[in-house]
């Protein structure tokens, strides 16, 4: 089974969100469990968490088809202490908020070094806040997203998303989301059957797909290896259309959400239908 959606508004209150990915067409969704611009908001009240999960019910939705996405303020990876104590404590209250909703997929850029310290001491800071939350929680499984090795961003490669798992002592509560812009403007050539399947042989055997929790589904306004990251809708970048007709395809890509993050939402319920029709 196929879970495909997009990452849909919380304007209004979190409640909302299933009711706009239900609108859409969608049989997955992501969204954010708080502002993503602000540091600190305030806790959510019982009866928004209770309308939460009874339009999760009623849509029927249930948590292996939510991914949810953390902060963009959120660098766990800072070389100040100061500031990763404080995007520590964001990621932390995200894990929580997931919990109170009943979701299990935190989905996370993995940090930056800022040019001030070295990759691998990036990794192992990201690694340490993550070991930390977890062991603070329950339930919820943090998904380490690649990136497009745009600035000082960790996650790149798929070595970085495997570094940082190797040091997370809770092998169960890890696990990665492949973005196909990200991985694509990272280098990874995703365009043809073959490069396809060899860039997903990379990924089994450098991470393991059954770390894999979810897919951003992407197009790329950037040439392939131009670590700028810029999403576009799909068949109109520089991906076209095969490589999601090959991920529709695969059954290792079955129930996990696979979520649209294009730059038009308009255009979500044409490109979950087109989506649907490439199984």
């Amino acid at each position: 089974m196929k879970y495909i959606g997009a990452h849909v508004s919380t304007t209004g209150g979190v409640q909302n969100a299933p009711l706009n990915a239900c609108a859409i067409g969608a049989t997955a969704f992501a969204m954010f469990t708080k502002n993503q611009r602000r540091w600190v908001s305030k806790p959510y009240e019982q009866q928004t968490i209770d309308a939460f999960k009874k339009n999760m019910t009623d849509c029927g939705y249930d948590a292996s088809q939510v991914l949810v996405h953390d902060s963009y303020l959120i660098n766990i990876g800072n070389p100040n202490p100061d500031k990763r104590k404080q995007s520590y404590e964001s990621f932390l209250d995200e894990i929580i908020r997931c919990s109170q909703l009943g979701l299990t997929l935190l989905n996370i850029h993995p940090g930056s070094h800022l040019e001030q310290v070295s990759e691998q001491q990036c990794i192992e800071f990201i690694a340490e806040s993550i070991n930390r939350a977890l062991d603070e929680t329950k339930g919820v499984t943090v998904v380490l997203e690649n990136t497009a090795g745009q600035g000082s961003n960790i996650g790149y490669k798929f070595e970085h998303l495997s570094e940082i798992i190797g040091l997370v002592e809770d092998k169960s509560r890890i696990g990665v989301c492949i973005d196909t812009c990200h991985a694509f403007a990272a280098g990874y050539e995703l365009r043809t059957k073959d490069a396809f399947l060899d860039s997903i042989n990379k990924l089994e055997s450098i991470i393991g797909i059954k770390y894999l929790r979810g897919l951003h589904l992407n197009d790329s306004k950037t040439k392939l290896g131009s670590k700028v990251d810029r999403h576009n809708s799909l068949g109109k970048g520089e991906l076209g259309l095969e490589p999601f007709k090959f991920i529709m395809q695969d059954k290792r890509f079955d129930n996990i959400p696979l979520i649209l993050e294009t730059i038009d939402e308009t255009l979500w319920p044409e490109e979950i239908r087109l989506l649907q029709s490439f199984c």
